[in-house]
Parts: C-alpha cells; sequence; structure tokens
C-alpha cells in the first residue's frame, strides 16, 4: 500500500511570502482509505469568477475575522467540504506559492478521516479523494514548459487521474507535498512561481 511520510512535511521550515495583494490558505488533506494514502480534492463550481471547473485543495481568501492563515484553512475546510476543524491534525506547513490573482497562498497538509464530505454547491461541484498511487503513476503525469511575460520559462504540472487533472497553482502545491514525502521526483527545475 502506498504511504506518505509526513515527517518531512512536519520538520519543514516554509518559504513565507508577504508581497501579495491578499492572503489566502488551503489544506491538502491526507486521507487514510483501506491502508493507503489518499488526497482530498475539490472541484470548483463551473460559475465562479476565478478558476471555475479546476481542481483544488479546499481553502480560499482570508477574511478579516481569521486571525491566523491557518484560521483561513480550517474556515474555508468548514465551508466548502464540511470539515470540522477538531477533525483536522495538522501535519506542517509547506511553502507559500504566488498565483496571477495576485495571492499569497499558504497550504497546510493535515490528516483528516476517511468520511463522506458534504460540498457547499455555490463553490465546490464535487469532491474527489484520489489514490497516492494515482498520483504518483509516471503515466499519469505530465509537465509543460511555457514563457510567462514576467516570470520567464515557468513549468506546468499536470496530474491525471481518472477523469481528474490537478494542475495550476494546486499542482504545484501537490509537487512540493509529494517531493517531501515520497520518492516523486519532478523536472529538473521545479518553478513555483504563478501560472
Amino acid at each position: 500500500m502506498t504511504r506518505m511520510t509526513l515527517d518531512p512535511v512536519a520538520d519543514h521550515d516554509p518559504l513565507e511570502i508577504d508581497d501579495q495583494r491578499y492572503d489566502a490558505a488551503v489544506i491538502a488533506p491526507v486521507v487514510d482509505r483501506d491502508g493507503e494514502d489518499h488526497l482530498l480534492f475539490t472541484k470548483r463550481a463551473d460559475d465562479l469568477g476565478e478558476h471555475p471547473g479546476q481542481m483544488s485543495f479546499p481553502g480560499g481568501g482570508a477574511e478579516p475575522d481569521d486571525e491566523t492563515v491557518l484560521d483561513t484553512a480550517l474556515r474555508e475546510g468548514n465551508e466548502e467540504i464540511g470539515l470540522e476543524a477538531d477533525e483536522a491534525e495538522i501535519v506542517g506547513q509547506l511553502d507559500d506559492i504566488r498565483t496571477v490573482t495576485e495571492y499569497a497562498v499558504t497550504p497546510f497538509v493535515a490528516r483528516v478521516p476517511d468520511r463522506e464530505y458534504v460540498p457547499d454547491e455555490s463553490e465546490v461541484a464535487e469532491i474527489a479523494v484520489l489514490s497516492l498511487s494515482g498520483l504518483l503513476d509516471p503515466t499519469n503525469y505530465e509537465y509543460d514548459r511555457r514563457s510567462h511575460p514576467y516570470y520567464g520559462d515557468v513549468v506546468i504540472h499536470y496530474f491525471h487521474v481518472g477523469e481528474y487533472t490537478v494542475w495550476g497553482a494546486t499542482g504545484r502545491i501537490l509537487v512540493q507535498l509529494l517531493e517531501l514525502t515520497t520518492e516523486f521526483e519532478p523536472p529538473e527545475r521545479v518553478d513555483r512561481s504563478p501560472v
């Protein structure tokens, strides 16, 4: 059974970004299903203004009442999929990433129970729990290099599992998570700039 070694996430000293217009946070939920690790993703509703229809981790923008970005991630996880804060066993934090929409996104990794989660239909079209073995299968992974007018040469990662494709900002977060916790090796130059 395919497992993640989460100790490196707990020991990771994350890079933090403070030069973006907005702050946001996500939770990368790790689910133990039948003795194998899986990751829970949401498929964003098609009518959302930003990144409609894309796969993402539960999360969103900070609100004035959030004391920390972890509060943001937990609040958004509850709003989007019904994850209770006390159900999320926070393991650690990954590097912040920038997005083209001027957000600094802080990703947290948490073990969560394997139960049925209920999507908030205004934001989430579907919840998908994808196996770690599927995400690590080299035949399911590809990348593309593109020239960005501001950031130069950037790498875009694509993870295809069944009918789902994880890419964009979530793909960049996933790459670091897999690098830290598995033997996954991306192309020799991994780019964490926005695309």
